[in-house]
Formats: C-alpha cells, structure tokens, sequence
C-alpha cells in the first residue's frame, strides 16, 4: 500500500484534516498566481478570449471517467467497462460516449496531482486561485480577468456557490481581496424571477433541437446558459455541477449515504455530464465560438486506485484526469499518464498550478513572478 493510499484510511484522514486546519495550509511554497503580490496583467490579444469552467464538485473518479484500466485487478477497475475513442489507441468509460466520439476536440490530461491534504476545499482552492488558505478567500482566476479585462458582466457562476463539502473553508469562489465589484455574479437560469432582468439566461429563446442537445438536466441548463453568457460578453463562468456533496447525487462516490455511488455514476452522474459537455461543445463550434473559448472540465481530486469496503472510492490528490477542449487547445491528445492502477503520475505530471496558469494564458492574463519566484508555466504540450 503506498504512501497515498494510506491517508486515505478514515483515521487518516480525520488527522489531515485536524493538521491542515492546525497549520493553517501552507499551500505550494510561495508560489501565488492571484493576489494582492501578484501583478497581473492583460495580454494586447485578450479581447475576445472566455473561459468556461465546468467544475465537477465532489471529485470524479479517473477510472471511471477518463482514465480507466481494463487490464487491471476487478478491485482496482471498477464496475464499468472501457469504449474506443475517436483518438487511437485512447479508450474512456463506457458511459461517456457521446464524448468518445468526439475526443477530437479535447485534450484529456491524466497526470493531475497534489501533495495537499485530501479534502475537497484544498483542490477548489488550488484550481481556482492557485492558493491554499485557511481563512481569507483568495482570488479566483475569474475576478482577476473581470478586473482586467471587463466584460457584462466579467464574471459569473452559476447557479450559485458551493455550499458545504465538509471543512468549512473556502471554496476560491470569490474576487478574495481584488474587491467585490469583481466578484462573481451568480446567475440561476431555473430561476424564473431572475430571467426578467437577465435574457442571457432566457433558455426559451433557443431552439428546442438545441437545448434537447444539452439534455433535460440541471446541469445541461447551466451549460447552455453558459453559452449564451459568453456569447453575451462574459469573460468567465464558472458552471458548478453539484453545489454539496451530501445527501446529494454527486461526483463524491465513496459507496454509502449520504455521499453517492457508482449505481448513480451509471444512471445519473455519467450520461448528464456526458450529453451536457459533448452539448456545448456541439454549439460552440456550430457557433463559430470553439476556437475562442477554452472549455475545462476538472474536479478537485480523483478517487482511490482500490474500491473500499462500502463499494466505492475515496479521496485521492495522488493523480486524477482533467478535460480541455477550445481556446486554442489541440484536440485529439493525451497529456501525461498514470501508473496501471491509476494511483500516480508515471510520465508529465502537472500540478493544479501549471493547469491554472494554462487557463491564464488562454485569458492573455500574464502573471508577473513574486519575488525570485517564477509561477508556473502553461501545459505548452496542449498548444502544440
């Protein structure tokens, strides 16, 4: 059993959780990519870049998603079989195949990973503002291109913030202290009295072929809604699928209530994430917007490379999988690789912080070094 794997035992776990709150998350070194010691600044060929980040709270499982391992132990591979891809030699989770044929248009990265404590706060924190904190909100990577390069408004999250995923800690969903003018909007497009007033989130104003392409959910509506919103001027949104990962269908698959199951990854999790992303991707292009708006699906961590005695998977920063497709990314690739029981990175790791300074640079936002210390640079192999 590795070092990883370890932590993730409960009583583990209730102690990294109790040391991190203790040490009040040191994060990555000194490394900041948002805040008020970092200069940021916009690039001269910003104008009419976006970004929409599909945020798949409660952390999606790598081999049940897009890294599975056919060839591995039944404990390591899961329930679910694997399909070919439009790429390859590529294969992916037999309930995504609406994305498989389209691999095309995205660049999969299997080598994500962290050393931070395993809770979901640590990842959201990392993703969105480069930074772990245990107590003041940093920047996320949205109110700093509200701020620099504008937008009506620059950016947005819907439906709402995330609530409780178990630490109370910040989520890095929030302009931290570049000011609350830059902050996010949150917009509801379920929300019937906040269409009067916002007819980007109007989803009856579209054909009714294009929203079936979405799907009849929760989240395809949001995605929709994030389409018109970027079509609209919108800089960044942030789309979270799931707002809590308890007593809720979520990512969180550790077997039991109140957190979800793989039974719900096959009838619920899977073909709504499915039909929604391969949707907006569908209409992106159709719209002529691909190529100008970087589409990022990424949860916070993977899942334990052993199912657990309840049937499902734990936490696990040890590596997981991300999703990149637009904004100038060349589809049809595979960054980085895990190991045969996808427990860590065997070839190009990439932190969170090389992920976010990837989404920086499809923004034009360049970010100056803090003191003798160089960010990280962009994954430059998703360019290439």
């Amino acid at each position: 059993m590795s070092r990883n794997e370890r932590r993730t035992e409960p009583d583990q776990l209730r102690l990294d959780r109790r040391d991190f709150l203790r040490l009040g998350g040191v994060g990555l070194g000194a490394w900041e990519l948002l805040g008020s010691r970092a200069t940021t600044l916009a690039a001269p060929n910003s104008s009419d870049r976006s970004v929409i980040l599909l945020m798949l709270v409660g952390g999606p499982s790598q081999l049940e998603t897009w890294d599975p391992k056919p060839d591995a132990p039944l404990e390591v591979r899961g329930p679910f079989d694997s399909i070919a891809t439009s790429i390859p030699g590529v294969r992916i989770s037999e309930h995504l195949p609406r994305l498989a044929s389209r691999m095309d248009k995205i660049a999969l990265i299997r080598s994500m990973n962290h050393d931070e404590a395993p809770i979901h706060e640590t990842g959201l924190q990392l993703l969105q503002t480069g930074r772990v904190s245990r107590e003041d909100d940093q920047a996320h990577f949205g109110a700093a291109a509200a701020k620099l390069l504008g937008g009506v408004p620059g950016f947005v999250v819907t439906p709402g913030p995330i609530r409780n995923t178990g630490v109370q800690l910040p989520k890095g969903q929030t302009a931290g202290d570049l000011g609350v003018e830059f902050g996010p909007k949150f917009l509801d497009p379920d929300r019937l009295d906040i269409l009067a007033a916002d007819s980007a989130l109007d989803l009856s104003r579209e054909p009714e072929e294009v929203r079936e392409s979405y799907g009849a959910t929760p989240f395809g509506r949001r995605c929709l809604a994030a389409r018109r919103m970027v079509e609209a001027g919108v800089r960044v949104v942030t789309v979270n699928m799931y707002d809590t990962v308890f007593d809720a269908v979520s990512w969180d698959c550790h077997g039991t209530r109140p957190f979800s199951t793989f039974e719900d990854y096959r009838q619920v999790v899977l073909p709504t994430f499915d039909r929604a992303f391969s949707g907006l991707l569908d209409d992106l292009e159709a719209r002529g917007l691909l190529s100008t708006t970087l589409v990022a699906a990424v949860g916070e961590f993977g899942r334990t490379p052993r199912i657990n005695t309840s049937g499902g998977r734990d936490h696990w920063p040890g590596v997981w999988s991300a999703a990149m497709a637009g904004g100038g990314v060349r589809g049809g690739q595979v960054v980085g690789a895990s190991d045969g029981r996808a427990s860590a990175p065997v070839d190009r790791p990439v932190s969170p912080l090389e992920w976010l300074a990837t989404v920086h640079q499809v923004l034009g936002l360049q970010t100056s070094s803090i003191g003798d210390v160089v960010p990280a640079a962009a994954i430059h192999e998703l360019f290439s």
